[in-house]
């Protein structure tokens, strides 16, 4: 099993799909639950205006430039001319150049849960701001992303190196909006692929604030270690820290999609969690905490060796393994007596990887092999192996020259 190194940019979130899904192609009538759409258009800041109780509704957009405008959208399909008003509404939304519209039919097209971030930032002249403030709000809300898709895949105070590849693959399918002057952003997650990582932000937040609150209000951190279980980690509070850092509070929300209801465990219409300026000591307080109480971890890895290294032709020296099995991680870094690199070497060079026994060390983040001992090939099947003599063939020099000596 491999694994993103860290030290990889994480790859974007994908942008909103402004053509497909917006202007151009509307969901079928015969596709849209009548309920789901009003409850959309009302989360959305759409307003009911009338309409013909028990028959259909009129919405208008939100702002003052709506009053033009309006949708009869029907209230069920009991009536013969439900799929009409359907399709026209679809239609004007479509065309609509509201982005409530747009984010409507995204909604429609993909059952999503919208998670939103607002950051009340110092506006300039004419209610201007800073084109980094755009960046920092894209920047934070995917690092708060990143860490709840951590949660989802274990419980730790500090991951490190550990999951970041199936948790980065986890936002393959997320959509994201265009930030509102950097003060506001939006992202889709789609029920059937993301909804864990929804559900496990939502509960994080809360055990997030009520840490804070109670670390305020006492002085004690213990709240922190029992939030832990809710995927609170220090992932999640430097996230936190970079939504808040620079602005007059930040706020983020979970609304979960209506066609597919409630998850189990989560509040309806929840309101969105809010965190200050005031909450940034306490939240850089409790990620220097999990950072060292997270133990160091016994493991026995299987990994090809990529790289090695040593001052001379004899002695101890430091190799890289890609990680195959048993941590999960990408790479890890270890020292090994003069025996046991020389087992290394020979087995890269006959294209075998290597099983070691030793402990993770969580400092560094979880990239580091300590107290290594029981260094032996290992057998593969014959692609593998032919992947790993490739790999040898393209970095020959320098192994000959790693592995000089006797």
């Amino acid at each position: 099993m491999t694994h993103r190194p860290t030290e990889e940019p994480l790859r974007p979130v994908r942008p909103h799909p402004a053509g497909p899904v917006g202007r151009h192609q509307p969901p079928e009538p015969g596709q849209v639950d009548p309920a789901v759409l009003s409850a959309l258009l009302r989360r959305h800041g759409w307003q009911r205006r009338g309409g013909a109780p028990g028959r259909y509704g009129r919405w208008t957009p939100p702002g003052p430039g709506g009053a033009g405008t309006s949708l009869l959208v029907p209230e069920s399909r009991a009536f013969p001319d439900s799929d009409d008003l359907l399709g026209e509404a679809l239609v004007a939304l479509a065309r609509s150049g509201t982005p409530s519209a747009h984010e409507v039919l995204v909604c429609l097209a993909v059952p999503s849960d919208e998670i939103r971030w607002w950051r009340d930032v110092p506006t300039g002249p004419a209610g201007t701001t800073p084109w980094t403030v755009e960046e920092q709000l894209r920047t934070a809300a995917r690092q708060t992303l990143l860490a709840a898709a951590l949660a989802t895949r274990a419980r730790a105070g500090y991951h490190g190196a550990r999951h970041r590849r199936p948790a980065a693959a986890m936002l393959e399918n997320v959509l994201v909006g265009s930030p509102a002057g950097g003060r506001s952003l939006t992202a889709f997650v789609p029920v059937g692929t993301g909804r864990p990582l929804a559900v496990r932000l939502h509960q994080a937040l809360y055990a997030a604030r009520e840490a804070i609150d109670y670390r305020r209000a006492t002085g004690g951190m213990d709240a922190f270690d029992g939030a832990v279980e809710a995927g609170v980690s220090r992932e999640l509070t430097e996230a936190l820290i970079a939504l808040v850092r620079g602005t007059e509070g930040a706020r983020v929300a979970v609304d979960w999609a209506p066609a597919a209801g409630v998850p189990d465990g989560c509040a309806a219409g929840a309101e969105a969690v809010e965190f200050s300026p005031g909450d940034l000591p306490v939240l850089r307080e409790a990620g220097a905490r999990y950072l060292r109480a997270e133990p160091s971890v016994a493991v026995r890895v299987t990994g090809a060796v990529v790289r090695m290294r040593r001052s001379g032709p004899r002695g101890e020296g430091a190799v890289r393994l890609r990680v195959l099995a048993g941590a999960e991680i990408p790479h890890v870094r270890l020292t090994l007596d003069e025996e046991s690199y020389r087992i290394a070497g020979h087995a890269h060079l006959v294209g075998l990887p290597v099983r070691v026994h030793g402990r993770l060390e969580s400092r560094g983040g979880f990239r580091k092999l300590t107290g290594v001992s029981s260094v032996v090939p290992v057998q593969v099947d014959e692609a593998e192996r032919d992947r790993l003599m490739k790999s040898l063939q393209e970095n020959l020099d320098f192994f000959e020259e790693a592995c000089g000596g006797d």
